[in-house]
């Protein structure tokens, strides 16, 4: 996995889980607080969402095969859809049925200062770990906001850490509340809540990721940052007039297919063309170093054909691609 696969927030998530679900387990143990073992559950599953990014990252550095030409970039985008599915039935809908069964059947918590001392080294723990991924991400997201930075991100790793270490902290905000309630009144119901309360949160964040992995899945294009560089790259104003179609795909966080069909000039041997589009291909990968994949289509511009739009030909399957390295 690349550096921008966020691998050191992952791993500083997955070190700082684990030793949060020994503690949440402990602190149940001794006390029967539900949302200790709500708690413990989810940062159990999200061990083990991180043990799965690890994975993903590790196979999609796989070389490409006949059966998969394009490689296996995808694969990351799989397992962190994978770990949306985890977040919502092992951590949120196990929440909610244990919330709701604290509160069908309150009783007093035992030990309180068990799962008070556990609830406040999780917080300090799961700080340390949101700080790594909040470090890691502002090194990508530029200027933009948070949340764009979620949405745009082609590298699945850091949002789906940025979205678990901060349910986990709100998680662990709630329990704590739920304790503290149910110890001022005396009444265990206020656990149950605290416990629903972090299966819903774990339930909602568990569907924005599975929202924003499925657009990956499906295939998304070029950043607009990165289209516009590539677009500049390809025409030179001499051999290459002007772009006629253009598409782009990730392939995987880091690999970019780029399609387009090119203008040129009418009176060009073959040579020149050819020679032009190798240059082209050269200032795309020295703009966009992701550029792994290169279609390139000669034709002569006509105001008529650019009026219908893209065609068949414009893509990598259709006749006559001009692919990088020919």
């Amino acid at each position: 996995m690349s550096a921008s696969g966020g691998t050191k927030a992952i791993v500083a998530a997955l070190g700082a889980n684990l030793a949060i679900a020994a503690s949440k387990f402990v602190a149940f143990a001794f006390s029967g607080s539900s949302s200790m073992l709500a708690e413990g559950v989810h940062s159990l599953a999200d061990s083990g969402n991180q043990f799965l990014l690890l994975v993903g990252g590790k196979k999609a550095q796989r070389e490409a095969t006949p059966q998969h030409p394009f490689g296996y970039g995808r694969e990351r985008y799989i397992y962190a859809f994978l770990v949306s599915i985890v977040l919502f039935s092992v951590g949120g809908m196990f929440a909610v049925y244990e919330g709701f069964e604290k509160i069908r059947h309150p009783h007093e918590l035992e030990h309180w200062y068990w799962p008070v001392g556990v609830l406040l080294f999780a917080i300090i723990a799961e700080g340390f770990s949101f700080r790594t991924a909040i470090k890691e991400s502002n090194e990508l997201r530029g200027r933009l906001s948070w949340a764009q930075f979620i949405r745009r991100a082609k590298a699945p790793e850091l949002p789906v850490v940025l979205l678990e270490d901060f349910g986990a902290l709100i998680g662990l905000a709630l329990a704590l509340g739920g304790v503290g309630l149910s110890l001022l009144t005396g009444d265990g119901v206020w656990d149950g809540i605290g416990t629903v309360c972090i299966g819903v949160l774990l339930v909602l964040i568990a569907l924005v990721l599975a929202a924003e992995t499925k657009s990956l899945l499906l295939g998304e294009a070029a950043g607009v940052e990165d289209v516009k560089k590539i677009e500049a790259a390809i025409v030179d104003g001499d051999t290459v007039t002007r772009i006629i179609h253009m598409r782009t795909l990730h392939l995987g966080p880091e690999e970019l297919l780029i399609a387009a069909k090119i203008a040129v000039r009418h009176d060009d041997t073959a040579a020149e063309v050819a020679t032009a589009i190798d240059a082209a291909e050269a200032r795309i990968r020295a703009a966009v170093p992701i550029a792994r994949v290169i279609y390139l289509e000669p034709d002569i511009y006509s105001e008529t054909e650019a009026a219908k739009g893209p065609d068949p030909e414009a893509t990598p399957g259709g006749p006559n691609p001009h692919p990088a390295g020919h």
